[in-house]
């Protein structure tokens, strides 16, 4: 598994409960340029229209060597998931107060582009500081662990 872009203020920002893989429907020079790590996800996120997901504000450079003339680095990409995973996903969106929200985009073992997707609630101010303290606190407990 070759992680090609990943978004680390998901964790941060949103409290996680459940994390999906999808395929991403991607162009040549897409696939091209992702193998040499020219990729970004970072502020994208989710949409539902139409009953398909759609991963929208990502970033692909332009392959060098592609003959593509009006290429779009932030176009639209969908996702593809099974119907079972989509009705989960749908629901808890309508649920209330869930969002979407891309973690990693990867390369698989047998070489096809994933994206790893968390289910979320965003998370306050005052769940964000408390995240912190709790990430300092431990790195304190396992240096005072590792004097000992």
């Amino acid at each position: 598994m070759k992680i090609v872009a990943s978004n680390n203020r998901a964790n941060y920002n949103f409290s996680i409960t459940n994390k999906i893989e999808a395929g991403i429907v991607l162009t040549g020079s897409e696939v091209k340029s992702l193998r040499i790590n020219t990729g970004s996800i970072r502020g994208s996120y989710i949409i539902e229209q139409n009953g398909e997901l759609w991963l929208s504000n990502s970033f692909i450079k332009k392959y060098q060597n592609s003959s593509d003339n009006n290429y779009d680095p932030n176009r639209n990409r969908k996702l593809l998931v099974k119907k079972k995973e989509f009705n989960k996903i749908s629901g808890s969106i309508k649920q209330g107060g869930y969002s979407i929200v891309p973690i990693s985009l990867y390369f698989s073992e047998k070489g096809i582009a994933k994206l790893s997707c968390g289910i979320g609630k965003g998370k306050k101010i005052i769940d964000k500081r408390e995240s912190i303290k709790k990430r300092d606190w431990n790195l304190k407990k396992q240096r005072l662990l590792k004097k000992n």
